[in-house]
């Protein structure tokens, strides 16, 4: 899908811009230290682009302040009060995120306008189940057509003001209802989307939900930025939303682990070899794909897509490269073995 490209920081979303991973810091933007903190753990972790809460005068001064100290983006989320999202633009935040609707009056809308304009900073739609227009709810519901209507229907009032650095999301806690919402979305506008299933739980759960939106709406070449929301530590939402874009290869991986769901046949800790492999070169960006498989039965078939792994056996395991068996090696020596040959792999 076309759609415009916008500048926000120092990278672009949309018109074939990267698909970034966004995420959300959970302790108060008030508490300066713990914000700075948290953003630093989310730049580590590979984030691109960082929103944070403003609803305090304290709070938009601390991100205007840290907003100088990263060089990721970081977006300010704005609820109610315009007057935070003018002083945040006009302090250098990279992007705002309002709900036209939750502003209120439209003169208020027109000074927000009139501070991105002057900063070039551009905004985000963000429209829910819970913030539908009431005119958009009552004759819809909260459906898809509901949400797709109330964001245009803000996002004309922001172009009517003269802004068009324009990002939209539509997003329901209900997976469907997501996925039909940004599929209309995509079919009548050519704002950037940025891809979500907002309270989508904890654990596994939330995964699966944003994981069968995102993911099925990503291989329809729809969406240009993406957040996992999970609840919990944000940087569970940087690990999936670089672990799906990784999956569809729309972006580059580095160390790519596969392994097997074992069965009776497996031999050694495919599980707890994965993870330490995994966990020794997550920071590594050589790009490599490594097996780890239960047994040699069918162990250096399956894995035959990988540049190297290992194949398990009762005492002894075979590493192999490429569908060669390369060597024969204690099962107590798999991981350092395994790290050896990485560090000697040249591709």
């Amino acid at each position: 899908m076309d759609t415009r490209k916008i500048k926000v920081g120092n990278l672009y979303i949309g018109g074939g811009s990267p698909i970034t991973v966004q995420s959300m810091t959970n302790v108060k933007t008030e508490d300066y230290l713990a914000t700075k903190s948290q953003i630093s753990q989310l730049v580590e972790e590979g984030c691109d682009i960082v929103r944070c809460t403003v609803p305090t005068i304290e709070a938009s001064n601390n991100l205007v302040k840290l907003s100088r100290e990263f060089s990721i983006p970081l977006v300010a989320d704005i609820h109610f009060d315009h007057k935070l999202a003018i002083a945040c633009a006009d302090g250098g935040v990279s992007k705002i995120r309002i709900n036209p609707s939750n502003i209120g009056a439209e003169y208020k809308v027109a000074e927000v306008c009139k501070a991105l304009k002057a900063n070039g900073t551009p905004v985000r739609i963000g429209v829910n189940g819970g913030s539908l227009d009431k005119d958009i709810k009552e004759k819809y519901g909260v459906t898809a057509k509901a949400l797709v209507e109330s964001a245009l229907r803000q996002a004309d009032v922001l172009e009517k003001y003269g802004v068009s650095d324009i990002v939209i999301s539509v997003k329901s806690s209900n997976t469907l209802v997501s996925y039909e919402a940004y599929t209309l979305l995509s079919q009548v506008c050519n704002y950037p989307l940025h891809l979500g299933v907002t309270e989508a739980g904890f654990g596994q759960d939330a995964l699966i939900k944003s994981s069968a939106c995102m993911g099925g709406l990503l291989l329809n070449g729809i969406g240009d930025t993406i957040r996992y929301s999970i609840t919990g530590s944000p940087i569970d939402e940087v690990k999936a939303g670089i672990s799906l874009l990784a999956s569809l290869k729309l972006r580059e991986s580095g160390v790519e682990i596969i392994s097997c769901p074992t069965c009776g046949r497996t031999n050694i800790d495919v599980e707890g070899i994965a993870r330490k492999l995994k966990d020794h070169l997550s920071k590594e960006r050589k790009k490599v794909k490594i097996a780890v498989m239960g047994c040699i039965v069918n162990g250096i078939g399956e894995g035959e897509e990988a540049d190297f792994g290992i194949a398990g056996g009762k005492d002894k395991s075979v590493l192999f490269a490429k569908r060669k068996q390369i060597q024969t090696v204690d099962n107590e020596d798999i991981i350092p073995e395994m790290i050896k040959l990485f560090e000697e792999y040249d591709g």
